[in-house]
């Protein structure tokens, strides 16, 4: 038992046994029997002496809050810097790192000097908090007392520096050192590790380290092999590995955890494997995570997976089990394989450990479903994340778009910047594409403008997306402009840039910038002849596209692939060279498929070669339909010459299929504003306007002898009705709706999911010279550009 009724020195004897002992029960004992007594009230110094003593004991049993509770309730604060030491290094250690800092300055304010302790404790709170400017300030302290030159504390004044990226003034401190132990040139290493890109200098260290006799620890190891891993330098990290081995570092779960990551950055997973396999039940959680992140990297991931089954199967009490980063290389391996089941399972194994909060891994989650597809579960996941950052922003809107859902990746983006995030340049990289899917010309503008202010205009990738931006917006000119302005052109660049003007129907500007390239030095990829033979295909350039289809094997040895076949294919059926076509098909060196017979389907339908069609589309029956398009061009082609009950007979078959026909869909943007119609739309607010427009349009129309192409109404209805049909078609609709909103000098850009009708495009032409406007229309094939009562492509489309 304790003997309670002592004088005040006695107290402190006996808490200074507590200290020694680190006995918390018996310190806390003498702690209630002091508060019942009301000794501790601070009235005389050795009650001062008492509560200082008090603390020291809570600190040393790290109870933190016991200890900082009596230190503030404390009117004389103590005067023994051990004291303020302790409790600085309590909060570097475990936070809140600021405490750390703030208990600094107020032991200044106190006129209390901090020792050569002092700073390494709270220079460690600044490097956790990255708080430089704080850091700064303590370093000037240090050096006005002298204490800058001591070890310890130019040791944390080279951590603190380089972990705030202030590599220069790292080295500075390391290099006016006077001696450097293995810690310090640990720190230094590990700041140019930690920032990557410094392999040279790492290196360097690691040799004048060794010069200096001073032998690199297992620390040291762990420093410079992730520098290795991002650098790929796989001789190097087998040079460490064989360094390790011999001082006998391997032995340590953390250096062979480190080896381990190295080999698989490296894409060695064989050596990976193996440095696995031999460590043995020395595996800790972070063994597990970068095995399996070493099998996603190397595109292994049937493998993550049954090694993630087999850890799971691990009983050991000790061991930990899964950890944020492991279930996020486990979701990267399910998004790989689209397999959706399992990563809806680990969303709920992640949401029952309560990982679901965490930042990292909730990214990696909605990167996952957008992967696979689920957008609905992407947008559902992401409104119900707690933490959002720029990441968690990218991912969404990368995905809505890859997803086709270009709308909701603009609304993403507007919400990013109602938050006050600034979007990143690869937030831009997402979102200028979704610009171009929807036309989105003054969206697109915007984010051009953004991007050249934040100094992102000058990456290859943004100006790559702009240009297809651009073009899909019907600017081929200012698609140019970005592209004749660009530092520095990759092969997509130039791919994107032809593909423009083959798709604007600008077939020999295609093939003169083409020409430029390869007097470029540049050498052309398999892409690059896609690009030139659809341009030909667009502009009816049949001798050209054959040229250079021929070429690819001959001078460029690139071996054509499925995609240039169709491309081929597509040019001589769309010229009505129906005979060289099939001569094509039978030398293929490979079964024609189902796009092969698409594009000869498509060519029957413009040629109204009713014959050749029913044969291809029974090839096309055989292999299976790929989509609806098929099916709707042959029920329109037997609808065109007035084969109706042929053409039900093919939507039947469609409908028994699962095949459903989608609408035709036009959309404008007017203000900033995406207004999109179907055809016959009365949903739209200004619809009666639109209508009226329409019926004054049709009017001058005939007057200028336009009469309705009853072809194009795939329906057996009257001729009058047919009329009707025709006349509210999507685009004819976003085109009145555009002469109502826009300036009679502006030009209107409308957007068509599928191919526009030969009527529609009889009827542009004709709106056009009425309205004396330029009028552009971009549908599932090309562009058409519209201007004075004649279309760019020449009727050939």
């Amino acid at each position: 038992m304790l003997c309670i009724r002592k004088p005040h020195i006695d107290y402190i004897h006996l808490l200074e046994a507590c200290i020694q002992s680190k006995s918390l029960l018996q310190g806390k004992l003498i702690h209630q029997h002091l508060l019942k007594n009301h000794i501790t009230t601070p009235t005389n110094t050795q009650c001062s002496q008492i509560i200082e003593k008090l603390t020291h004991f809570y600190l040393v049993c790290n109870n933190v809050v016991s200890a900082r509770h009596l230190f503030d309730e404390s009117p004389q604060k103590p005067k023994k810097v051990l004291i303020w030491n302790m409790l600085i290094r309590a909060y570097a250690w475990n936070g809140p790192f600021n405490e750390s800092i703030s208990l600094y300055f107020k032991m200044l304010e106190l006129g209390i000097q901090p020792s050569k302790f002092t700073y390494p404790f709270v220079l460690k709170a600044c490097s956790a908090l990255q708080a430089i400017e704080e850091g700064k300030e303590i370093h000037f302290h240090a050096k006005r007392l002298k204490l800058d030159s001591d070890v310890y504390v130019a040791t944390a004044l080279v951590d603190m520096y380089a972990k705030c990226g202030c590599l220069e003034d790292a080295e500075m401190v390391f290099n006016d050192m006077n001696s450097r132990d293995v810690v310090a040139w640990n720190s230094m290493i590990a700041g140019f590790s930690l920032h990557g890109g410094y392999v040279d200098e790492s290196i360097r260290l690691l040799i004048q380290m060794q010069e200096d006799f001073v032998t690199p620890n297992s620390s040291t190891m762990v420093a410079v092999l992730p520098l290795f891993a991002q650098a790929n330098l796989l001789s190097h990290g087998k040079a460490v590995h064989g360094f390790c081995v011999r001082r006998g570092y391997i032995r340590g779960v953390v250096v062979a955890t480190g080896l381990l990551d190295m080999y698989g950055k490296c894409r060695f997973i064989s050596y990976a494997r193996r440095i696995f396999d031999t460590m043995g039940v020395v595996r800790n959680e972070v063994t597990w995570s970068a095995m399996l992140g070493s099998y996603v990297i190397c595109d292994l991931m049937r493998e993550a997976l049954d090694l993630f089954q087999d850890m799971m199967r691990i009983k050991d009490a000790a061991f930990v089990g899964p950890t944020e980063v492991t279930l996020s290389a486990v979701l990267r391996a399910c998004a790989e394989l689209t397999d959706v089941s399992r990563g809806r399972s680990i969303h709920c194994y992640a949401n029952k450990l309560g990982f679901i909060s965490d930042l990292m891994f909730g990214n990696t989650l909605l990167s996952t479903y957008a992967k696979c597809g689920i957008v609905d579960d992407t947008i559902r996941f992401f409104h119900e994340m707690e933490f959002k950052d720029e990441v968690s922003y990218n991912a969404i809107i990368s995905g809505c778009v890859q997803n086709g859902n270009a709308k909701e990746a603009l609304s993403m983006f507007c919400r990013m910047r109602l938050s006050g995030m600034d979007p990143d340049s690869a937030t831009m990289i997402g979102v200028i594409p979704a610009c171009a899917h929807l036309a989105a010309l003054q969206h697109g503008s915007c984010c051009h403008s953004y991007a050249i202010i934040q100094g992102f205009a000058v990456e290859l990738t943004i100006c790559n997306a702009l240009i297809d931006m651009y073009a899909k917006c019907g600017r081929v000119d200012t698609a140019r402009r970005v592209f004749d302005n660009m530092h520095k052109r990759d092969i997509v660049t130039w791919n994107s840039m032809i593909f423009a003007y083959g798709n604007h129907g600008l077939g020999m500007e295609a093939l003169n910038l083409f020409d430029k390239m390869l007097a470029g030095g540049l050498e052309p990829d398999d892409v690059t002849f896609i690009c030139v033979v659809s341009a030909c295909s667009h502009s009816g350039l049949v001798t050209e596209g054959q040229r250079w289809f021929n070429a690819m094997r001959r001078d460029f040895d690139i071996i054509p692939r499925m995609e240039h076949y169709v491309c081929m294919v597509d040019l001589l059926s769309r010229a009505g060279y129906f005979d060289e076509v099939h001569n094509f098909i039978k030398q293929m060196p490979f079964e024609p498929d189902v796009r092969i017979w698409s594009a000869l389907l498509s060519a029957c339908k413009v040629h109204n070669n009713i014959k050749l069609g029913e044969e291809v589309s029974k090839k096309i029956q055989k292999l299976g339909h790929e989509s609806t398009g098929n099916f709707v061009l042959l029920s329109n082609m037997y609808s065109t010459v007035g084969r109706w009950h042929e053409a039900a007979e093919v939507r039947i078959t469609q409908k028994d299929q699962g095949f459903m026909k989608s609408p035709g869909c036009s959309w404008i943007e007017i203000g900033g504003v995406v207004h999109a119609f179907i055809g016959g739309d009365t949903s739209h607010p200004q619809s009666p306007r639109i209508k009226q427009k329409l019926t004054e349009l049709l009017v001058e129309m005939k007057k200028l002898g336009y009469k309705g192409e009853s072809t194009f109404v795939f329906h057996d209805v009257e001729e009058e009705e047919k009329e009707q049909i025709l006349l509210y078609h999507s685009e004819k609709l976003a085109i009145a709706f555009g002469i109502l909103s826009l300036s009679p000098n502006k030009s209107i850009l409308v957007t068509k999911n599928l191919r526009v009708c030969g009527d529609c495009h009889a009827a542009i032409k004709l709106i056009s010279l009425i309205t004396k406007r330029d009028i552009t229309v971009r549908d599932a094939s090309r562009f058409h550009h519209f201007r004075n009562g004649i279309c760019n492509c020449g009727d050939f489309w």
